[in-house]
């Protein structure tokens, strides 16, 4: 496939050209939930062509084709649509060639491969580009049904990246010795919209009915979730409502609990967050203790306290150095769990809004993007015509 002629970074500004594209490869749907990367490809979308490629969907059709989506000015989401039954190696070649149609119907002089997945390297290896970026938000390996090959592409697409973010400080320090230029960018936050949930909001109707006092989770609900604690926590409550906002994922809905205080609410928009905060009196962060969840950085951690609740977590490593650390955010096991959400209960929402304030200051999404941009404006390849093939 013949690419458009590269155009160098411009030195003098430190930003990419207008006519940048970036080609994301992501093993998330951008219509799921909306976090890390669609806040970060929003924002690079303010000046260049985003095309979001997701895994593929697999549908009775003859011929494999791309469905297309444009969420917002400059965003195009495309899902590969490919014939049921289709083999392993036919659907790396099936997106090979749809990744070149795609590519081959942009106009652009600049192209950023931003990586989600190593997952995507047999599909895409042979794409020549100005800069490859992988953002690493999670230790995807660690996963339930995660590819045994992870490992070893994550490995390749270490040698092929220009430079390298993480979703975190604690997977930084696992993987900074993998790369020469890998920088941590810990989950970050939206202040203004999750500051909506400071002042009075309509209680949303399928919220409305459930008493007070009410301590709220939002976020996927996988693996990754203390389903047990959760139980064992509303159990000792029977006052207390727990609502439990997101998809459930990768687990049999049969094995969450199904306590009259428990409310399992389903997945919920961006846009609506805020009014379910509003009328919480706190947000809770029930993680399992796992692999699944030793490196992670939650997004909702920040929002909680934007949105002016008090915050309980079980001690995830990178909550428990930052949050915990400042006294933002109180942590809990199974033994002190009633404990600390009574304590956190008691307390007035606007106790450490200050302090809240203050530390929140320091973060946004829009600095991660400017940072990570800046990053981006400082590497540049020539393209060579050289291929890089997995495996080789």
């Amino acid at each position: 496939m013949a690419l458009q002629t590269p155009t160098a970074l411009t030195k003098t500004t430190g930003t990419l050209p207008e006519s940048s594209l970036l080609l994301c490869l992501s093993h998330l749907r951008w219509n799921f939930v909306f976090q890390r990367p669609q806040h970060l490809l929003t924002r690079a979308s303010r000046n260049r062509k985003v095309l979001y490629f997701e895994e593929p969907v697999f549908e009775a059709v003859s011929k494999p084709f791309m469905r297309a989506t444009e969420p917002s000015a400059n965003i195009r989401v495309l899902t590969p649509v490919l014939p049921d039954g289709t083999p392993a190696a036919s659907a790396i070649d099936m997106q090979r060639m749809l990744v070149d149609r795609a590519l081959a119907s942009v106009q652009y002089d600049h192209l950023v491969l931003w990586y989600y997945t190593p997952m995507a390297l047999p599909f895409t290896d042979h794409v020549d580009c100005d800069v490859c970026v992988y953002d690493c938000m999670d230790e995807l390996s660690a996963f339930r049904n995660a590819p045994r090959e992870l490992v070893q592409m994550e490995r390749l697409l270490m040698q092929r990246a220009d430079v390298v973010f993480t979703g975190g400080q604690s997977i930084y320090e696992a993987k900074r010795r993998l790369h020469k230029s890998i920088h941590p960018f810990p989950s970050s936050i939206d202040v203004a919209h999750f500051h909506k949930a400071r002042k009075p909001l309509k209680d949303p109707a399928d919220q409305a009915a459930i008493p007070h006092p009410r301590v709220g989770f939002a976020g996927v609900i996988d693996e990754r979730l203390d389903v047990k604690l959760l139980e064992q926590a509303a159990a000792k409550m029977p006052d207390v409502h727990f609502i439990m906002l997101g998809p459930v994922v990768k687990i049999d809905p049969a094995d969450l609990p199904r306590l009259p205080n428990i409310h399992w609410l389903g997945g919920k928009s961006y846009a609506d967050l805020p009014a379910y905060m509003a009328n919480w009196d706190m947000g809770w962060m029930p993680f399992a203790l796992n692999e699944a969840t030793r490196y992670i950085s939650p997004t909702k951690t920040p929002e909680f306290l934007a949105a002016g609740l008090p915050v309980v977590s079980t001690a995830i490593v990178d909550v428990v150095r930052s949050y915990g650390a400042h006294g933002l955010v109180q942590i809990a096991d199974e033994d002190d769990v009633e404990e600390k959400i009574r304590e956190a209960l008691g307390n007035p929402k606007d106790l450490l809004r200050n302090s809240v304030d203050a530390y929140l200051a320091t973060m946004s999404w829009d600095q991660t993007w400017n940072a990570m941009a800046g990053h981006i404006a400082r590497v540049s390849r020539p393209r060579a015509g050289a291929v890089f093939r997995v495996g080789a």
